[in-house]
């Protein structure tokens, strides 16, 4: 027998009358102000995943990985040595005399830095590629790297070689040669760098804006 009208409404009344109840008893635990989520407006939100510091460190490890592969400083197995007491030069063709004397004599102004005592091979070839792509980004054209003579040592002048090397590799380095005595004699090398394509762009603009006044 199929349930009257009137029967129906009963039963919706209850329903609405345990509804009213459940309303009641969720706003004197929490206040009026936060409103149940009926089942239709339901919706599940994902707990966001934890930030710990094992998950910052295999990040930080995926972008080192990331970042190896673009290296492309030779290793030091292939790398011929120098001597201890060797000085270092090297010059592109195009570089000017009188530009690389001055480098040379130590005559321009030094502007960034890298100490490379203390690290391994493989430190320092990770620490001289980011060192080079950071000074033309930020146009540095001078620059002093730090890299010891290594005398006496059972591979004397491992790192002076290998910067020795690796320099040539960069497109950015015009030349390159042993510092002064006062800067590091041939413990320490200067570096020219040449400027980025906005250094270049910025005095461009320059010289047009000369011109023109």
């Amino acid at each position: 027998m199929l349930p009257s009208r009137s029967d129906n409404s009963a039963g919706k009344n209850r329903g609405d009358n345990h509804q009213d109840a459940d309303d009641a008893e969720f706003s004197a635990l929490l206040g009026d102000d936060i409103q149940p989520l009926g089942r239709k407006g339901a919706e599940f939100i994902a707990k966001p995943a934890e930030i710990t510091p094992g998950v910052l460190q295999r990040r930080k490890s995926a972008q080192l990985d990331i970042e190896a592969d673009k290296n492309f400083l030779d290793p030091d197995s292939i790398i011929a040595p120098v001597a201890a007491l060797d000085p270092l030069e090297f010059a592109r063709p195009g570089v000017q005399h009188g530009v690389y004397k001055n480098l040379r004599m130590g005559k321009y102004e030094i502007q960034s830095r890298l100490d490379l005592h203390r690290h391994t091979v493989e430190q320092s070839r990770t620490a001289l590629w980011r060192f080079v792509d950071d000074c033309e980004k930020h146009g540095v054209r001078c620059a002093l790297i730090t890299h010891g003579k290594g005398e006496g040592r059972e591979r004397p002048a491992i790192l002076k070689s290998c910067v020795n090397h690796w320099l040539k590799q960069f497109d950015q380095v015009l030349a390159f040669h042993t510092a002064q005595k006062h800067h590091g004699g041939l413990g320490a090398t200067y570096v020219l760098i040449k400027k980025s394509a906005t250094a270049r762009q910025d005095t461009s603009e320059k010289l047009e804006q000369a011109r023109r006044r």
